[in-house]
């Protein structure tokens, strides 16, 4: 994380008063100034803060001069990057304050001129939890916008489950809220435009699956040649959680299989370690089967229960009759993102959606 808190540091926030200076020559900029020299041992989030709150104290309470400021420092090409993170938050703040009644669409006009300089979705999180309706009426739109990185920012700035960002409660309490924007977006021809549908849509997968599987499945009624690559990836999490709808949408129909249980190499993993593991599939149904191979691992956790983890190891296609012998080494390594305990843990196979048998083994320090 060191790394990443130095994004925005002592001479990122220098060039942001020098820009904001000669755009604004009145304003003085101390409290700015004076923010540069506290940015040690904060977090990016902290130190995006403590700019914020530095110019909001430097400028007027005003948010039409303060977004007039920003709108002429976009004419410096040198306004960019990680020093936007903080002028989009205060522009949010003032929006917000303001009585003006049409300064929250114009901050929303404003986060989508910052946002091919530095993604607006963050700052859009809040304009959203204050009134949904209002600001999706303004963001829809943006669909339609000549540059992708607006196009972006209305699919990932609301997305239900936004890495790093605020939630927005009732975005996850009406599933169909975004909808209409990725109906409009997944055929877009720029692939971060896509890629950002098909993480929206798995972020609606987990509280609204049904929804997603519906809205998946009106998308692959009117595809064209990159709409399968989204909906697979939009459907990655539900795959893997073995949902009918998913699966079927995806291909992966009910099969006669033949699955025999994992063989391992090892009985017990020493930390860190791999575990490599082979089985065989059998097709025993008349017909040619599309399959889904995953496996589970139930990882012992620091109170004792287990806890379960799917991973992907392939979807071949396998004619009658055929049997396959599939292979796998997983490692256990420690992370920062899993802890591994010792204890006895469990190797589950799954196979378009059915789990076969469990075969136990043990994780030592």
């Amino acid at each position: 994380m060191g790394v990443m808190n130095e994004l925005i540091n002592q001479a990122v926030v220098g060039s942001l008063g020098r820009i904001l200076a000669a755009a604004s020559p009145h304003a003085g900029w101390t409290h700015l100034a004076r923010a540069a020299g506290k940015l040690d041992q904060l977090s990016l989030r902290e130190r995006t803060d403590l700019i914020s709150r530095a110019l909001l104290a430097d400028l007027p309470e005003d948010y039409t001069t303060a977004a007039g400021t920003f709108r002429l420092a976009l004419a410096d090409p040198d306004f960019t990057g990680w020093m936007i993170w903080p002028v989009s938050e205060t522009a949010a703040s003032l929006a917000l304050a303001s009585t003006d009644p049409g300064g929250v669409e114009d901050c929303l006009q404003l986060l989508a001129e910052l946002t091919p300089r530095l993604t607006g979705e963050f700052a859009i999180r809040r304009l959203l939890a204050a009134d949904l309706d209002r600001a999706l009426a303004a963001i829809q739109p943006w669909t339609s916008h000549p540059d992708w990185h607006v196009r972006r920012l209305a699919s990932e700035g609301t997305r239900p489950y936004l890495p790093w960002a605020i939630r927005v409660p009732e975005i996850t309490a009406r599933p169909a809220a975004t909808l209409p924007i990725l109906n409009a977006l997944y055929r877009d021809q720029q692939a971060d435009v896509r890629r950002s549908v098909a993480n929206h849509l798995n972020d609606l997968a987990r509280h609204a699956p049904d929804e997603a599987v519906a809205a998946a499945a009106g998308w692959m009624a009117a595809p064209d040649l990159n709409t399968p690559r989204v909906v697979r990836h939009g459907l990655r999490t539900l795959l893997k959680k073995a949902h009918p709808g998913a699966l079927a949408l995806l291909g992966f129909p009910p099969a006669s299989l033949g699955v025999s249980p994992p063989r391992l190499d090892r009985t017990a993993v020493e930390l860190p370690g791999e575990l490599g593991f082979e089985f065989e599939i059998t097709n025993n149904g008349p017909a040619e089967v599309r399959l889904a191979v995953d496996y589970a691992v139930h990882y012992m956790k620091a109170k004792g229960d287990l806890s379960e983890k799917v991973f992907k190891l392939g979807t071949p296609v396998l004619g009658p009759g055929e049997t396959r012998t599939f292979s796998k080494r997983h490692a256990f390594r420690q992370m920062t993102t899993r802890v591994h305990y010792p204890g006895p843990h469990v190797l589950e196979l799954q196979v378009n959606g059915v789990r076969y048998v469990p075969t136990g083994f043990m994780v030592r320090t």
